[in-house]
């Protein structure tokens, strides 16, 4: 057995490069398997680059996820929570935040993460508890991964200035130099200024982004550490409607219209930080460490709108809420490769700890009435904070994995198979007298098998079989086996699919099956983990130029999602809550010749009908939206100057806009324009 680097290995520590188009890369990074490129991944990725973040002038990564046709956003424009579904399932609802930040979780900003710090958006459709460990709220349906920027060898200093309707300013700076004999030591700033009211009614937006990233970059030893600092304020937050069981879903009112009040406010301040090292022993073997984490501090006093009837008339209590959100999280191990006859492996181990602990306290003032169509402003209402903010629970997370790569023929064919120890220690406090009041240690294997095929250089074929992991309920009072702990929930996927790279254009078309248990209380009063949603799937993604000066960038999704498993015959066989049958995103750009220079962009988003309750008794309709932009790049005075115009919903379509799997109801944005000007100094 001889050790050798394999040829065709990336640079350690570069990212895959962007494909023809540039707003997408050739690859990402898979959690424990590092960087790799997408036509030698057994997964469905799409990595979205730092030019398609400024080219859109997305504010959070729910901005780009949101070209994804596999993906959907499930916040409330102009609310305090970036929430999603991955093929049918959801991501993010919780108060732990589930976005990956350079490959762990726990560094990210809890509800909301901004661009401005954000070098590629990697969306991993799927399971991926191999890759990543479990996810701090469960999510199985895929994960999102941030890689944050890094000083570039060419210095940078950029600003930018935005506006959005109505009078929402901002300036952001981007300033990146690298420093040494050999440029060796890089620092990367990022900060910026917002502040102004927004489209909708009442409701003003201030927030300010701060992040440092370092990096020192050796023959062998590499090195970075990222902090961030952000913190978003809302005067009239929104939050998604819950609708009265029984009656239908009235039609959606104007995107501006806000019911809530407007001295209603929120304020969330997130800090985060994570080092990272990672050394070549040899040129074959490197190991590597993280230690970061996170907290997030929220004070905002709001309410939960109900829909009460047709009319639209809804209810809403404002509550004083205080939140402390703490996330730790620690991981090493090594990568090497080498060959056994005439077998070629990269195996990565790893050992991995994350910890959160969650603290909540409020106080409750009075309901306040008011209309969807027709607002009512009532009087203010004085809601004092909570004296304390007790502890409400905490997890501590536990993994080993360990994955091969076996390729041969030139990696024509590639087999990776891993497996994950994944333990979860966790508790429920009483926020009055601070005792237990339910506790949870289990612990679950999840395996991963991974197949690519490439009998051309540009065909690809590949499939898996990977395990998802959930913590597995426990039984409520109300059960004859009250307080018994469920094991952790095991999601299961098999995948197919081809991927085509046409050297310009390249597309992914995919076949999924998802299927995910979860616990019910049967009529015998006994709770068990018998119950089941499958969703089945067809993914078609496209993205480069179609020649040169025109690129397109979408796909369709088509998903067949059914509760497999219910005690209830009312909702056996149903669609689960929030799963649309048919998702539908293009994105095409055109370089005009006309105008050297312009650029004339236009995006249309199409998703199908959904329900809102697990019996399908309540939906909302499809809806379609379109946005028209342009940018120009010129030079002023010598400098590289870009001018971008957006509008979103250019009809201003009224619509909901989705739904989450708790049946909040979304409200989908009205027209609105964005405008920015940037310029390298």
């Amino acid at each position: 057995m001889q050790a050798e680097l394999a040829p065709t290995a990336p640079k350690p520590g570069a990212l895959p490069p962007s494909y023809p188009g540039g707003q997408v890369a050739r690859g990402g990074q898979l959690g424990l398997l590092g960087n790799k490129d997408f036509m030698d991944t057994p997964f469905n990725i799409t990595s979205y680059t730092a030019k398609k973040i400024e080219d859109q002038q997305a504010s959070t990564v729910a901005d780009v996820v949101s070209n994804d046709p596999s993906v959907r956003f499930t916040g409330q424009t102009g609310g305090i929570l970036d929430s999603f579904f991955i093929r049918g399932f959801p991501i993010g609802e919780g108060n732990l935040g589930e976005i990956a930040f350079n490959g762990v979780y726990g560094v990210a900003p809890n509800y909301r993460v901004f661009t401005d710090y954000i070098e590629r958006i990697e969306v991993i459709k799927g399971p991926t508890a191999l890759l990543y460990g479990m996810a701090p709220n469960s999510s199985v349906g895929g994960t999102v991964n941030i890689v944050p920027k890094r000083a570039s060898d060419v210095d940078l200093t950029r600003i930018t200035t935005d506006y959005a309707t109505n009078t929402q300013l901002g300036t952001h700076l981007d300033v990146s130099r690298r420093f040494g004999e050999n440029r060796e030591f890089g620092v990367r700033f990022n900060g910026s200024y917002h502040n102004g009211d927004t489209p909708l009614d009442n409701q003003n937006r201030e927030a300010h982004v701060g992040a440092a990233a370092f990096d020192y970059r050796g023959d062998r030893f590499r090195a970075s550490l990222d902090f961030i600092d952000q913190e978003e304020k809302f005067d009239a937050p929104t939050r998604p409607f819950l609708v009265a069981t029984g009656i239908a879903v009235p039609t959606a009112p104007d995107g501006r219209r806000n019911v809530t009040q407007a001295w209603e406010w929120s304020k969330i301040h997130d800090n985060s930080l994570l080092a990272r090292t990672e050394y070549d022993v040899t040129d074959a073997v490197t190991v590597f460490a993280d230690a970061g984490g996170g907290r997030t501090q929220v004070d905002r006093l709001f309410g939960t709108p109900t829909i009460l009837d047709a009319a639209g008339n809804t209810t809403s209590r404002p509550d004083h809420f205080k939140f402390d959100i703490e996330r730790n999280v620690t991981d090493a191990g090594l990568r090497a490769r080498f060959d056994t006859a005439a077998i070629s492996h990269a195996v990565t181990f790893q050992g991995s700890y994350y910890t959160d602990q969650l603290s909540r306290g409020s106080i409750s003032g009075t309901s306040v009435l008011s209309n969807i169509y027709a607002p009512i402003a009532r009087p203010e209402q004085f809601v004092p904070a909570p004296a304390t903010v007790p502890k409400l629970s905490d997890t501590n997370m536990t993994g080993i994995a360990l994955a091969d790569t076996l390729s041969i023929l030139q990696e024509r064919l590639q087999l990776t198979v891993g497996v994950r120890q994944q333990g979860v220690k966790s508790n429920n406090f009483n926020t009055t007298t601070g005792a237990v009041t339910a506790s949870y240690d289990q612990t679950a294997l999840t395996p991963m098998v991974g197949l690519v095929v490439k009998p051309w250089n540009n065909i690809a074929f590949y499939a898996n079989y990977i395990e998802g992991l959930s913590k597995g309920d426990i039984a409520p009072m109300t059960a004859s086996n009250a307080g018994e702990v469920l094991p952790p929930y095991i999601s299961k996927q098999q995948e197919a699919g081809v991927k085509i790279d046409f050297g310009m254009l390249a597309t992914t078309i995919s076949a999924f099956q998802i299927t995910k248990p979860s616990g019910q209380l049967g009529v015998d009063k006994i709770f068990r983990a018998d119950a089941e949603q499958t969703n089945r799937g067809l993914e078609f993604n496209v993205f480069g130029e179609v020649q040169p000066g025109i690129r397109v960038l979408g796909g369709v999704t088509l998903i067949d999602a059914e509760l497999t498993k219910t005690n209830t015959p009312s909702t056996l066989g149903k669609t689960p809550v929030g799963v649309p049958q048919v998702q539908a995103n293009l994105t095409a750009e055109w370089d005009t010749p006309f105008a050297p220079g312009l650029t004339l962009v236009a995006s249309t988003a199409y998703t199908g009908p959904q329900y809102l309750n697990a019996a399908n008794t309540q939906s909302i309709p499809a809806w379609t939206r379109l946005d028209l932009g342009a940018r120009y790049n010129t030079r002023i005075y010598g400098r590289p100057v870009t001018l971008r115009a957006l509008v979103q919903n250019v009809f201003n379509t009224n619509y909901w806009s989705g739904v989450s799997s708790f049946s909040g109801l979304s409200q989908g944005a009205p027209r609105t324009l964005l405008v920015s000007l940037a310029t390298d100094f």
